[in-house]
């Protein structure tokens, strides 16, 4: 009882946080951070005991899947170059850059333990950067970046974190066998996510044999894709987070959704945004939630005279050192990557001062590093307490809350002006999809009407395809190029929405009222409102692109 009220409560501060991210205009997961810290705060409030490996299997496999499913591949692929130069190259330069640094601003850490410590925050959190960075003020080039590395750089930070742990435990490093492990982790990784995949469609082919299968039955299998090819990963000693990530990658363009019904997409799409707002939103509340206990006990290594002010700048400076190699390192791949640009005889297309400081800042950390700092092991093999455990949490925590403060107080301003005004790439290219379309619509419409019966039904197929083609050339016309037929095609489609919502809150009306005189019953009433409200969402989604 006492978990399910717990989780009942969770849920309950996770809607709460959709409603005042209005109000206190400040990033959604630091406002979950400190909902989660204040409820934990005081001795009976809420505390919870996280096991790493459950929450990592819980939250990060259905994260990333809906991140990489939504990435845009096509950019990706383009941008393969300087993305696995963070996600691989960047991990490397931060665990050898931060562990020295780390050693020499607290020389009670071991090395290897800072290395270990370097290790699990170099990855960044996908969920974070996506909650923070405002597409409308980032480059777009920059933002699928961002977006690539986050989704591949936990793979390789967490493999180093276990090597170092590992390193840790048994006082003994090889670089040939690391290696080796780490090819291993990333290939298997991404075969498990492959092999994922290939399950999750040959199951939804046997059930679209079966007659009469549900559509929530075809959706449950989409849900438990992320978690399958996780679980495989792990099972054969590789990357599950990798293979998350692959399967999400290439659900899009597997063909996979042939295979469901035109009810389970629309079910699937609806309840994975539900999904992936409530799995956000816990994830950053039970992140708070640690917080207190972590702030509480302060390791004596940080503090000698003064017991906050120490602690804090330390985890400060650590925070700008990870910003400052961030930087170090996209300059650097800028400069080479010009280099490279001129020998192959091509265009090169360096970042600005802005936007390299803008990509340094906007490497956020979030719950994978708590998480795996927090799988850190008590004790050692001969029983000795694993050193400095405590500082490196307390570290890890401070560095995660204050890399989120830095990116929402100084990304808007870095980033002011980097955006030059004027029509978005993406929504010229959509507007071109749209008109291309259409035409190919209109083009078949008229060549089926001309064929077929002759008389009236002749007649009527040609009445029903100039009503279905007007409105292909209404939706050509508010593509237009021209500002002034754009503006005439959008002032006749606001009346015609105005129209149809005037006509679907008539039909609701008189669905309830039928319902109330007891006309129709419970049944037939949700099943029209069902409709209805599917209705009403199309036009909206109409109205949101004008």
């Amino acid at each position: 009882m006492d978990v399910a009220v717990f989780i009942l409560v969770v849920l309950a501060f996770v809607a709460l946080s959709g409603a005042l991210v209005r109000l206190v205009r400040v990033p959604l997961p630091v406002l979950q951070i400190a909902i989660g810290a204040a409820l934990a705060w005081p001795a009976r409030g809420l505390h919870v005991e996280i096991d790493p490996e459950l929450f990592l299997l819980v939250f990060i496999p259905p994260l990333l899947f809906g991140d990489a499913f939504a990435a845009p591949k096509r950019e990706l692929i383009e941008l393969r170059g300087p993305i696995l130069d963070l996600a691989i190259g960047l991990v490397f330069f931060t665990i050898v850059g931060f562990g020295y640094a780390l050693h020499w601003l607290v020389p009670s850490i071991p090395l290897v333990v800072a290395f270990a410590l370097a290790a699990v925050l170099s990855p960044t959190d996908a969920v974070a950067v996506s909650s923070i960075v405002d597409r409308n003020v980032v480059p777009a080039r920059l933002m699928h970046i961002l977006e690539g590395e986050s989704l591949l750089n936990d793979a390789s930070g967490l493999v180093m974190f276990r090597f170092a742990t590992a390193a840790a435990l048994t006082g003994s490093f090889s670089l040939a066998a690391a290696s080796l492990t780490f090819l291993y982790a990333v290939a298997a990784g991404i075969l498990a996510g492959v092999a994922a995949l290939i399950i999750a469609a040959k199951a939804l082919q046997i059930l679209g044999r079966i007659g009469g299968t549900p559509a929530e039955a075809q959706v449950l299998v989409m849900i438990l894709l992320p978690f399958v090819s996780y679980l495989i990963a792990e099972h054969v000693g590789a990357s599950g987070i990798l293979a998350a990530v692959t399967a999400g990658l290439l659900t899009g363009t597997s063909g996979i959704f042939r295979f469901l019904s035109v009810s389970a997409r629309i079910q699937a799409m609806s309840l994975w945004s539900t999904l992936a707002f409530i799995f956000n939103g816990a994830l950053f509340i039970l992140l708070g939630l640690q917080l207190p206990d972590i702030i509480r006990k302060v390791p004596p290594e940080l503090t000698s005279r003064h017991w906050l002010f120490e602690p804090a700048l330390t985890v400060l400076l650590l925070t700008l050192c990870l910003i400052g190699l961030r930087f170090l390192w996209i300059w650097i791949g800028d400069i080479a990557a010009g280099i490279a640009a001129r020998l192959g005889k091509r265009e090169a297309e360096p970042f600005g001062f802005r936007a390299r400081l803008a990509g340094s800042v906007a490497g956020v950390r979030g719950a994978i590093t708590l998480a795996g700092i927090l799988s850190l092991p008590l004790a050692l093999q001969d029983g000795s307490a694993f050193p400095a455990r405590d500082v490196v949490i307390f570290l890890a925590a401070g560095v995660i809350i204050c890399s989120l403060i830095i990116a929402s107080l100084a990304l808007p301003r870095i980033a002011r002006g980097l955006v030059e005004p004027g029509e978005d790439p993406g929504a010229a290219e959509e507007r071109r999809a749209r008109v291309g379309a259409a035409n190919a619509a209109i083009a078949k419409i008229e060549r089926l009407a001309g064929e077929g019966e002759e008389g009236e039904v002749a007649e009527a197929r040609l009445a029903v395809a100039d009503s279905i083609v007007a409105g292909y050339r209404r939706r050509i016309a508010a593509s237009d190029e021209a500002e002034e037929a754009r503006t005439e095609a959008r002032e006749a489609g606001r009346l015609e929405l105005e129209l149809r919502r005037a006509g679907i809150e008539a039909e609701r009306t008189a669905v309830r009222a039928m319902f109330r005189s007891r006309e129709i019953n419970d049944h037939t009433m949700r099943a029209l409102l069902s409709e209805i409200t599917l209705t009403e969402a199309l036009l909206k989604t109409r109205r949101d692109r004008k």
